[in-house]
């Protein structure tokens, strides 16, 4: 079977959210984008600094401690909530509930980066993330975020076009969800998966002409409100 990263989440609101947690390879990547990052800026305030005798040493400690442990902070509290690395590979990070991340978890996730660290290169926090189902590093499991990826963060988008047609059945708000839901994954699944999964819909799908898969489209938009 298929490892499926998908999560659905739902907003103190009551708005569904689909989510992809992004992997350790993803994360890796990200994370040595922007460990160049933050060693160029160290560079640079080493060269501009170290022409200032005595207190520059000391203004060179103070960027280092800010560029270490304020740096993923100040970027995730931004609107894209991510850091360079993370934009780069299109991540960004995110609350359980699927809500923008808070001040108190950007800075708890990332001061925790001391024990994912442990014993020596990330180990703890490589070990959770592979044996976890979301990818969770400890600072994550503590301070209740997620690692996703961006494009996959939306409310419900637009399924196919298909024409509204009504169920044989009266359907259960939590199964009309299912069927939205089933219609907004189909671009990512195959003919064939898509295919199947509208088979065990069959029950509540009108007779005519069309797949199960095309019926249950039609039936998607309906319970879109589309009548």
């Amino acid at each position: 079977m298929r490892l499926d990263t998908l999560i659905r989440v739902e907003t103190p609101e009551g708005i569904t959210l689909t989510l992809r947690s992004a992997g350790p390879v993803a994360r890796v990547m990200a994370f040595l984008v922007d460990t160049l990052i933050r060693l160029a800026i160290l560079i640079a305030a080493a060269m501009l600094l170290g022409q200032i005798k005595g207190f520059g040493l000391g203004l060179l400690l103070v960027t280092l401690f800010l560029v270490e442990w304020l740096y993923p902070v100040v970027f995730e509290l931004t609107k894209r909530a991510a850091t360079p690395g993370k934009r780069a590979l299109g991540l960004r990070v995110l609350m359980d509930d699927g809500m923008p991340v808070t001040p108190a978890a950007s800075l708890v996730r990332n001061l925790l980066r001391t024990v994912d660290f442990l014993p020596l290169f990330y180990a703890f926090g490589a070990l959770s993330m592979l044996c976890r189902a979301d990818f969770k590093r400890l600072g994550d499991i503590v301070a209740g975020t997620l690692v996703v990826h961006d494009q996959n963060v939306a409310l419900h988008g637009t399924p196919a076009a298909a024409e509204p047609q009504a169920p044989a059945l009266a359907l259960t708000p939590a199964q009309q969800t299912a069927i939205v839901d089933w219609a907004l994954r189909t671009p990512r699944l195959t003919r064939a998966r898509a295919e199947e999964l509208a088979q065990l819909a069959q029950g509540v799908l009108r007779e005519g002409p069309g797949s199960a898969g095309e019926r249950l489209l039609s039936l998607a938009h309906w319970a879109l409100g589309q009548r």
